[in-house]
């Protein structure tokens, strides 16, 4: 009885380009949330209130909605290469701008160039991996990429906080735009030049709006992401204010949410194929029951420390799972483009949420957005209890 052939380890052609896209998967994720850790320091420095300048992230979001498919149908016209490596130089440009902003429109339009760049990035990330490596370890590829994202929330956001906080926040816009350059000089040395595959079209997206499952999961993933993002876009803020936590704890905190997203992603590997429904409505109610005890729980030492490993599990195992049944209910030919509409409503829910949990602080008072998030997040839990989990009894990929 012979055994099966062991996995071959990716070689040095495939592992070097891998490293540089999940090095870039690291940055672009990092510079995305940067902002909510330094959001007071931003604030200040401006003279704005934190909801002025929590304005920043929603409008970040926002033009990721809005650019993700028109970008990625011009984008797939461009050679993969050249497309990386473009997309590179205006993150990097974009942060270099926002660390030498004089203004707050000024930092916010240099924002724009970032999201611009988001936009295209997330699009291309995961098939360009796949395309550089073996067909027999795309999904090593993969995970890769994913864990370029997972580090971003580890390490990514607590270091640009901490950064900020030891030498302003300016400092880390500069230190995230030099990684871009490191990173766009390895994508330079090591990318492979890829052909051109096929220009996106949008002759499918009204085959996408009759697939009943992927519209009840575009309308579940708007709600998780308002209710979340109401709550996390100022959880820097609640933290120092409300639970009057020192900046020591406060970055702990942070580091505490990426790590439990780790094992959200472990639960998700574990539990998901087997009970896709039941564990899709639990990370749902998981999020909501976080923010809801985000405000009881703050007079506690431990109490965010203990909310943010229940909203960091729940929250990664979600975003986890909506994208794997994204993928399970549309066509292979479908799915690029689904998933990319998945990235714009996913960040519509961000900017939605951002200025939501900004009425909030300015209106009832930052101590209740968590709250008001988790009465968002809620209705989403009885939807997907309720309907979405019916819609996705059907097996297999969407004809």
């Amino acid at each position: 009885m012979s055994s099966a052939p062991a996995r071959t380890p990716l070689s040095a052609r495939e592992l070097l380009p891998l490293l540089a896209l999940t090095l870039s998967a690291f940055l672009l994720n990092t510079s995305e949330f940067v902002p909510i850790g330094l959001l007071t320091d931003i604030a200040g420095a401006f003279s704005l209130s934190e909801s002025g300048a929590g304005l920043m992230i929603s409008i970040y979001a926002w033009a990721v909605a809005l650019l993700s498919l028109p970008l990625m149908i011009a984008a797939s016209r461009i050679s993969p290469r050249a497309l990386i490596v473009c997309v590179l130089a205006v993150f990097a440009a974009g942060q270099v701008g926002s660390a030498v902003a004089p203004t707050f429109e000024l930092l916010v339009a240099s924002r724009l160039v970032v999201a611009s760049a988001h936009a295209i990035f997330w699009s291309v990330a995961s098939p360009f991996a796949v395309r550089v490596a073996a067909p027999e370890r795309s999904s090593l590829a993969m995970s890769m990429i994913v864990t370029g994202t997972s580090v971003a929330m580890i390490f990514g956001l607590p270091l640009g906080r901490a950064l900020g906080i030891a030498l302003g926040w300016r400092m880390t816009f500069v230190c995230v735009a030099g990684a871009a350059l490191l990173a766009l000089i390895a994508l330079l040395a090591f990318f492979p030049r890829l052909q051109g595959g096929e220009p996106f079209t949008l002759s499918r997206l009204p085959e996408l709006a009759r697939n009943r499952p992927l519209v009840g999961l575009y309308l579940a993933t708007i709600l998780f992401a308002t209710g979340y993002y109401t709550g996390y876009s100022y959880i820097e803020p609640f933290l120092q204010q409300v639970a009057q936590m020192p900046d020591a704890l406060i970055t702990a905190a942070l580091t505490v949410f990426g790590v439990a997203g780790l094992a959200g992603s472990w639960l998700f590997a574990r539990l998901f194929d087997g009970h896709r429904r039941t564990f899709l409505s639990a990370t749902m109610v998981g999020v909501s029951a976080a923010l809801f005890m985000l405000l009881p729980l703050a007079g506690w030492v431990a109490g965010p420390l203990a909310t943010c490993v229940v909203w960091g599990v729940s929250a990664t195992a979600f975003n986890v799972a909506a994208q794997a049944e994204v993928i399970r209910v549309t066509s292979e030919e479908t799915s690029a483009v689904a998933m990319s509409i998945f990235s714009g409503l996913f960040n519509f829910g961000i900017g939605t949420g951002s200025i939501v949990g900004g009425i909030v602080c300015d209106g009832p008072g930052m101590g209740l957005v968590g709250v008001v998030g988790g009465i968002i997040a809620a209705v989403g839990a009885l939807y997907c209890v309720a309907r979405l989990g019916g819609l996705l009894e059907r097996p297999g990929r969407a004809a």
